[in-house]
């Protein structure tokens, strides 16, 4: 399963890379937040992994970075993130030649970003962003800051349930009323990575709904690996189409104003 993962994976860069080869040159440039869980594991005896995994992070990360893009971490306490999954492919190169570890290895605290810095949002997968990152106030606030002035919030995995409980300076949450994909119940109920889900605090369809998203997954999408783009929130259900995401939110960043 690694292996299939991990080739899609490549296979998205190198499409992702293909689509738009002219744009790194003439990209404006600004500054995308890139927010990531501090917890390491999910709370039971077995410490089930709960860390970011670096396959929705690295490879969005450069494609940002190739866009002429500043790239910056946040995290609800600030600090170092760590991450599961091998460092192959373009995270080899995001790590080696990117400075990846030294920009997540320095995470900021939500008090010390200014929304009005950031064009982008991302949030990453792996369950750590269901357990602090949704629960942090604090960073809701922050990427409905960042949307309310035309930023564009994108989310891969388990990270769209990272932003769910965002909220809009007039109180509506983030994602009322939009078209949203993350990873699906019907996947969480088949994996022991989690127990089936049973050791999340929800699960990101559940969270989605609730506070008002229409949920696009694998009943919804002829593509299980497709993107979804509803007006500024960009979205995927699984970690091969991360650097996809990172791709259409530099498109929607691009599109011309009203």
């Amino acid at each position: 399963m690694a292996k299939t993962s991990h080739a899609l994976t490549l296979a998205c860069f190198l499409i992702a890379s293909a689509l738009t080869p002219l744009a790194a040159f003439s990209a404006t440039k600004g500054k995308v937040l890139f927010v990531a869980s501090n917890a390491l594991d999910m709370g039971d005896a077995a410490k089930h992994d709960a860390r970011n995994n670096l396959w929705e992070y690295a490879p969005p990360f450069h494609i940002f970075v190739m866009h002429g893009y500043e790239v910056d971490f946040v995290s609800p306490q600030g600090g170092r993130v760590e991450f599961m999954m091998d460092p192959l492919g373009i995270s080899s190169y995001a790590i080696r030649y990117e400075n990846f570890l030294g920009k997540a290895g320095n995470s900021l605290k939500p008090e010390q970003i200014h929304a009005s810095e950031y064009q982008a949002v991302y949030v990453g997968g792996g369950y750590g962003t269901l357990f602090d990152v949704a629960a942090d106030k604090a960073l809701m606030a922050l990427i409905g800051r960042v949307y309310d002035h035309g930023g564009v919030v994108g989310g891969s995995g388990h990270g769209p349930g990272g932003f769910a409980n965002a909220t809009l300076g007039n109180g509506d949450y983030m994602v009322s009323g939009k078209r949203v994909a993350g990873f699906p119940n019907s996947t969480e109920y088949t994996k022991d990575w989690a127990k089936q889900g049973s050791l999340l605090p929800f699960l990101v369809e559940d969270q989605l709904r609730k506070n008002g998203a229409h949920v696009e997954n694998k009943q919804t999408l002829t593509d299980k690996h497709a993107v979804v783009v509803d007006q500024r929130i960009v979205s995927t259900m699984f970690l091969p189409s991360a650097a996809l995401v990172a791709e259409e939110m530099i498109r929607v960043l691009q599109q011309p104003g009203p």
